[in-house]
């Protein structure tokens, strides 16, 4: 079983451990991806993105790309959410220049030929391997984030069959066919858990849970889609891997950010740039570790705003721990030289 020491060594898990760091630790969310022509290079040679995906040779590789380039204090597991829906039976496709799409899961009949949460590891034991791939080729300084999509922002895929700009489709099944919805969310939830105990055994040091979705969870439906379904997964991460730190990311919470650290047990709560990191300073990281949350617009145009809201940032949140990184994935359009500027602002100042 893999266990944190009580003192950790690197820096992003210092953070995660409360621990207020003269620079920041810094990591970004797709740091892996398609603005690096390394990348570009590798996902060619895989053939397509899933194939990319249980490539564990090819998934290590491009994970590593970029702290080769850049020396990040993190590197993230290259995988996708997506892949639980596919383990638990679920037909998944990309379509180019549109997105991923999923067979639908809408009625009693499609949830039913689901598999368990248990059966999934037969499928994503390549993912499994990646990670045991990366525990021995990262530098001794850089720790390993697993990750997996929280429960409510992979229903709506599976629900709807794609992205959709309000998850329209999630929120009428949820009203429509409330027992359905919620079998869905307990099986993804069972998934998660099992998929990320996994991780963590392969050698992740950390784990995240992405809730992309959750700003369009409105009132006790945030509470009881997003914050219990994070408190349960987190609860048994815990159990079965005592110490094991979990970085949580209910996008777009708003007010709901505030007390999310205590309502979920995570060690630290993820923001996005629609809150100010003055008001997430006071509101949010009196509660612990926060993670963010600089605009990934500043990836694409750099110069002086770049600098300067890169510093805000970093003063804003330097009387708590703090973890740096976008408040979204950086973008393909995004120049590889102003992840570079962000980078010697954060460590030189």
């Amino acid at each position: 079983m893999a266990e944190q020491t009580k003192r950790p060594t690197k820096k992003i898990l210092r953070a995660l451990a409360g621990e207020v760091l003269p620079t920041p630790p810094i990591w970004m969310m797709r740091q892996a991806g398609r603005y690096l022509p390394e990348y570009r290079a590798t996902r060619a040679e895989a053939g397509d993105f899933l194939s990319l995906c249980y490539n564990s040779d090819l998934a290590a590789e491009v994970t590593l790309q970029p702290i080769r380039r850049y020396g990040f204090d993190a590197a993230i597991l290259f995988a996708d959410i997506l892949l639980v829906p596919q383990a638990l039976g679920a037909d998944l496709w990309f379509v180019t220049g549109e997105g991923p799409r999923l067979s639908t899961i809408t009625s009693q009949a499609d949830f039913d030929a689901l598999k368990p949460a248990d059966a999934i590891h037969d499928k994503l034991s390549p993912i499994y391997e990646t990670v045991r791939l990366l525990t021995r080729e990262l530098p001794p300084e850089t720790a390993l984030i697993g990750f997996a999509g929280a429960p409510w922002t992979v229903a709506t895929y599976m629900i709807a069959g794609r992205g959709t700009p309000d998850q329209g489709p999630a929120h009428a099944l949820k009203d429509e066919n409330r027992p359905l919805f919620e079998a869905l969310l307990d099986r993804i939830t069972e998934a998660t858990i099992q998929y990320l105990s996994q991780q963590i055994e392969a050698g992740a040091e950390c784990v995240k849970l992405f809730d992309s979705w959750a700003g369009s969870l409105k009132g006790e439906d945030f509470d009881r889609y997003a914050t219990a379904s994070a408190k349960r997964i987190i609860a048994e991460l815990k159990s079965r891997h005592p110490g094991i730190p979990v970085i949580a990311f209910p996008r777009e919470a708003g007010d709901k950010y505030i007390g999310f650290h205590a309502a979920t047990g995570a060690d630290c709560v993820a923001l996005d740039d629609s809150v100010t990191p003055e008001w997430a300073a006071a509101n949010v990281q009196k509660d612990g570790c926060v993670q963010g949350n600089l605009a990934s617009s500043h990836m694409v145009t750099g110069g002086q705003n770049l600098i300067d809201e890169t510093r805000r940032i970093v003063q804003a949140f330097s009387k708590g721990p703090h973890i740096f990184n976008l408040g979204h994935g950086i973008t393909p359009d995004a120049d590889p030289a102003n992840v570079q500027l962000m980078i010697d602002t954060v460590r030189g100042g």
